[in-house]
C-alpha cells in the first residue's frame, strides 16, 4: 500500500516563488511509493489547520516554506504518529539545515523517497511551540523589525541587524533552569533546541534536538566593534568560547524579566509576558532528516 503524503505549500514563504514545486514533485517523488495531494495555504494559521485536519488521513505532511511553515505544521502534528518532511524555501532553514535536509529542492524531495525518519524534541514556551529556536532581546527584536520587510532573505535580516543594533539596550533576566537560579544582563537570550538559527548560523555548536534539553544561550553585552567578530563565531561555529557567551542546558526553564516584550518562536516575532516558562517534550516528532543527519549520543 502505498503512503499517502499531504504537501502544504505557503506562496509568500521566503519571498520565493512556488509555481513550479507542484511539477518538481511530480518529477521527483517516487510514485511507485507515495500517492500524494497538494494544498495551498492561504493566510496565518492556515497551514496549521491544514495539518492539524490531516492527522489519520495522511501519513506524511511535508511543509513546503521556511521555519515559520514549519512550526505551524509541526505544532499541529507534534504528538501524533503523522511523519513531516520539509521542502526548504525560507530565509534561513534553520531546522532543514540542522538535520541535513537538502537545500535544493529537487534532492529535498528526492530525500522523502528514502523515508529517513528521526524522532526529535518540541518545546513550549508559555504553552506555544518551537521546534528549533526561540529567543528574547536582541534577535527578537531583530524578528519583529525583519517581518515588517517587504523583501526577505538573509542580506535583508543582516541589514535589519547593522540598522538596530547601535540602539539596542541590553536587558536583566532571572533564569531558574530545573531549580538552579540565576540572574544574568544580556544582550540576547536564545533557547536552542538544534544547535543554529539559519543560514548555518550556530549560535549554540553542540544543541541536540534528540537529547531532551534545550541549550540556553545567555550573550551578554559586548562592544559595537565586536558585532562582526561575534558573526563570525556563529559562522564558524566558535560562539562557545567567546567571553560574552554562557550556555546551559535544562528541561524546565523558567525566565523573569522586567516587563513584557518581544519573543521569537522560530523566527516568527510575538510580544510575551514578563514571565516566560519553557518545557522540552522530548522525542514528540517525527520528521524526515537528511541521509547525512546522524543522531547525537
Amino acid at each position: 500500500m502505498k503512503r499517502k503524503a499531504l504537501f502544504i505549500i505557503n506562496p509568500v514563504a521566503g519571498g520565493k516563488k512556488k509555481d513550479d514545486v507542484p511539477v518538481l514533485i511530480k518529477k521527483n517523488l517516487d510514485k511507485a511509493v507515495f500517492e500524494y495531494t497538494i494544498v495551498f495555504s492561504d493566510g496565518v494559521r492556515h497551514a496549521h489547520a491544514i495539518a492539524k485536519e490531516a492527522i489519520g488521513k495522511f501519513e506524511i505532511v511535508v511543509a513546503v516554506g521556511g521555519d515559520g511553515t514549519v512550526n505551524e505544521i509541526a505544532s499541529a502534528i507534534t504528538g501524533s504518529n503523522t511523519v513531516m518532511g520539509v521542502l526548504p524555501y525560507g530565509s534561513g532553514n534553520g531546522l532543514s539545515r540542522f538535520l541535513g535536509i537538502p537545500m535544493d529542492v529537487d534532492a529535498a524531495i528526492k530525500n522523502l523517497n528514502n523515508w529517513h525518519v528521526e524522532s526529535i524534541d518540541s518545546a513550549t514556551a508559555n504553552g506555544e511551540w518551537f521546534f528549533n529556536m526561540a529567543g528574547m532581546g536582541f534577535d527578537a527584536h531583530i524578528a519583529e523589525v525583519f517581518s515588517h520587510e517587504k523583501k526577505r532573505g538573509f542580506g535583508t535580516y543582516i541589514k535589519s541587524a547593522f540598522h538596530e543594533i547601535a540602539n539596542y539596550k541590553a536587558d536583566t533576566y532571572y533564569i531558574d533552569i530545573d531549580g538552579v537560579k540565576s540572574q544574568h544582563e544580556a544582550f540576547m537570550l536564545s533557547f536552542a533546541n538544534s544547535s543554529q538559527y539559519g543560514n548555518n548560523a550556530h549560535v549554540s555548536p553542540h544543541a541536540s534536538v534528540q537529547d531532551g534539553l534545550i541549550d540556553i544561550c545567555v550573550i551578554r553585552p559586548f562592544p559595537l566593534w565586536r558585532f562582526i567578530e561575534m558573526g563570525i563565531r556563529m559562522f564558524t561555529k566558535t560562539s562557545e568560547s567567546s567571553a560574552y557567551v554562557s550556555i546551559m542546558r535544562g528541561k524546565n526553564i523558567k525566565v523573569r524579566r522586567n516587563k513584557p516584550g518581544p519573543m521569537h518562536l522560530d523566527g516568527e516575532p510575538r510580544i510575551a509576558g514578563a514571565d516566560i516558562e519553557i518545557i522540552v517534550v522530548p522525542s514528540s516528532l517525527k520528521i524526515i532528516a537528511g541521509e547525512s543527519y546522524r543522531r547525537k549520543q
